[in-house]
């Protein structure tokens, strides 16, 4: 199973962006949220993130992030594990939906949940 992280700026918007794509991938779903600073203020901690990765159960992970700090942080994190781990261009609520509704699938594969999610680039609104 490929696995996804959202690294967000706040808190409450990860776990808010987790949850509405746990309702598209399905409870198995392996998303993890992380964001907020140490302090529980605005920001990203390199710490965190690379705590998360390490405690979520999939080997492949597609991270999707909401700022370029926070795109920064989670390369510093990603340095520091084992796992095969990309960090998708893309917009981060749309780009969850799709990468959890792809992860869903057994025929998943890293490449094709950050394709997925890389082709929430394009989706229009109106």
């Amino acid at each position: 199973m490929v696995g996804l992280l959202v690294v967000s700026h706040s808190a409450d918007a990860a776990r808010g962006i987790r949850d509405i794509a746990a309702e598209m991938g399905g409870a198995d779903a392996d998303i993890v949220p992380v964001g907020g600073d140490p302090d529980g203020g605005i920001g990203t901690s390199v710490p965190a993130i690379q705590a998360a990765l390490e405690g979520m159960a999939s080997d492949e992970v597609v991270v999707l992030v909401d700022l370029g700090s926070a795109v920064m942080n989670a390369e510093m994190a990603i340095e520091t594990t084992e796992k095969e781990v990309v960090v998708a261009d893309a917009p981060v609520l749309e780009g969850t939906l799709n990468a959890a509704v792809e992860a869903a699938s057994s025929a998943a594969t890293l490449d094709s949940v950050r394709e997925s999610a890389e082709d929430a680039r394009d989706v229009s609104k109106v």
